[in-house]
């Protein structure tokens, strides 16, 4: 390996070492706790070396955001290739939705400002594109109508979203049901919106 590579795998890895902090250090006291200099701390750094990688706290929360979405986006799909029904599909997408919320808590606080503010520039991400046009393709699928309009699309996908995150965001903050009441709750919402999707 070159040194132009070494040099490049090394301020990779100091890189991903910043995030792999954020992400610990918010583990253990939540997003509010989160400072550069907690990082620097953590990973026995100098801020001045973390400030060459992020220019400030958003711009770390911006990529984790970010991996938030990526991941997100790799569950839903692999959810949808299990089935080949497209009213299955779309059930066992919003699932893995619900699964990857309590699974990655820290990042969809992030991702969708649940008891904490949010990114900002989440909206331009290539990302969270990638993760609404999986569920609008699906969801177009569905509908019996041939050419929907995009609007009526979009406004399918914000009754399903909006339930769901609905449904995490309380339990989220320690309001929800149990395990098996959520669950029942979850595939009710799901298969009452498939069931009228041409509504």
């Amino acid at each position: 390996m070159g040194s132009k590579e070494r040099i490049q795998r090394l301020k990779e890895d100091t890189r991903a070492n910043i995030l792999g902090a954020a992400l610990e250090i918010v583990k253990e006291e939540g997003w509010q706790a989160l400072s550069m200099r907690k990082i620097a701390d953590r990973i026995e750094y100098t801020a001045p070396i973390i400030y060459e990688y992020f220019s400030n706290k958003e711009g770390i929360l911006l990529e984790l955001t970010r991996q938030g979405y990526i991941i997100l986006g790799q569950e839903i799909k692999a959810a949808k290739s299990n089935y080949t029904k497209i009213d299955e599909q779309l059930e066992s997408m919003w699932i893995a939705y619900w699964d990857f919320a309590f699974l990655h808590r820290e990042y969809y606080q992030l991702m969708f400002g649940v008891d904490m503010i949010c990114c900002d520039q989440k909206k331009s991400m290539p990302e969270t594109e990638y993760v609404d046009r999986l569920f609008t393709d699906v969801i177009r699928k569905l509908m019996k109508t041939e050419h929907p309009e995009e609007e009526v699309v979009c406004r399918k996908y914000y009754t399903f979203w909006s339930i769901i995150h609905g449904l995490i965001a309380i339990n989220m903050v320690n309001r929800g049901r149990d395990e098996a009441m959520n669950q029942h709750i979850l595939k009710d919402a799901l298969k009452g919106i498939i069931k009228y999707i041409d509504e």
